[in-house]
Order: structure tokens, then sequence, then C-alpha cells
């Protein structure tokens, strides 16, 4: 079970998310539904428990229920993965679902080009996620080049830098990112519907 990803990721000590999929057997979604909320209050006791969020199937179509589910850390992570108490709410809900759970733990880069609110069960490629990251660094650290190195020319050295990287990160994912996200949405992602 062990993965070369899971190696490197067990020693960092990054937030993570687990997108979780199930597919409910017809009549059995009330069921599902109150099991939700009882292995959502058990994963919230667990040490770096920072949210879920699911996504219900639209009706007509398929009956796959996601979790996308999130820990400050992997091992925090894996620590409520690997549980006795999770193995418990997973064998109450084997009559419930058609075929086992798929589990897709993703971190660092991948990250940010995820929009909230929108599961794509699959990571766009890595050269993908790259190129997307790369622009954004490039528009934010021009476009703050040109308006900071002026105010922050007088600084000791390696201080205006820091400044610059540190305002540039913060444009970055939480502006930047987000728009280029939905922008290239279609080309990471392009098996979503």
């Amino acid at each position: 079970m062990t993965s070369p990803q899971s190696d490197r990721l067990s020693s960092e000590n990054q937030k993570v998310t687990a997108i979780i999929s199930h597919f409910v057997r017809p009549g059995r979604e009330e069921g599902y539904e109150e099991w939700l909320k009882g292995i959502g209050a058990a994963a919230q006791e667990f040490a770096g428990h920072d949210g879920v969020t699911v996504i219900k199937p639209k009706p007509g179509g398929h009956n796959e229920y996601v979790a996308i589910l999130r820990f400050n850390t992997y091992p925090q992570l894996c620590r409520w993965l690997k549980s006795d108490q999770r193995k418990k709410w997973i064998d109450c809900v084997k009559p419930l679902i058609q075929e086992s759970e798929k589990v897709q733990i993703i971190t660092g880069l991948e990250n940010l080009v995820s929009l909230p609110g929108s599961v794509s069960v699959t990571s766009p490629p890595r050269y993908k996620t790259a190129i997307i990251v790369w622009l954004g660094v490039f528009l934010c650290s021009s476009v703050l080049g040109i308006v900071l190195n002026p105010l922050l020319a007088a600084l000791p050295l390696f201080l205006p830098q820091l400044i610059s990287i540190g305002i540039t990160v913060f444009i970055l994912t939480y502006f930047v990112m987000p728009l280029l996200t939905r922008v290239f949405y279609k080309w990471l992602h392009p098996q979503s519907k």
C-alpha cells in the first residue's frame, strides 16, 4: 500500500486533501447520508482535521457521492485513514455502496489548480500544473517587481526580496491561481464535465 508518493509525503507537514468517492446503491441514499454524518463527526475528533465537503450526485446521474476531506498534515490524514474507528465505519457502509471506495490524496501544487466546490477525480498532469504555476509566478513577480522595486530599494540586502516574495506568494495563492485555474480549467481537467 506504500507508494513513492506516500513515502515522500509522510515526512512533509503541509495541508493535504483526500478525495473519497462512493457509488451508492439505488434506494440506499438516505441510509448513506446518515452514515456520512456519522463518519464526518468521527473524523472531526482526529487531530489535524480541517473540514469536509460532500458533493452529492445530480438527480438522474450516476449515484456517486464525493467527500473532500482536508487535514493539516499527511501523517494526520493517514492516522485517520488507517484508524480502527474509520475501519468500523467503512464496514458499516459496505451494504450501502456498489463497489469499494476510491481514495485520491492531493497535496502540494495540485491544490493550487483545484477550484473550491469542484472535484476532478484525477489531478492534471504535472507539466500542466507547472505551466500554470509558472505563469502565475511570472505575472505576480513581473507586476510586483515594477511596483515594489522602487519602494523597497533603500532597504538592507535581502529584505526587499523577502518582502516581495511574501507578497507574491500571498497574491498568487489567494487571487492569481484561483483566477488562472478558472480560465484554464478545461485544459487542466479535460475529463471533468
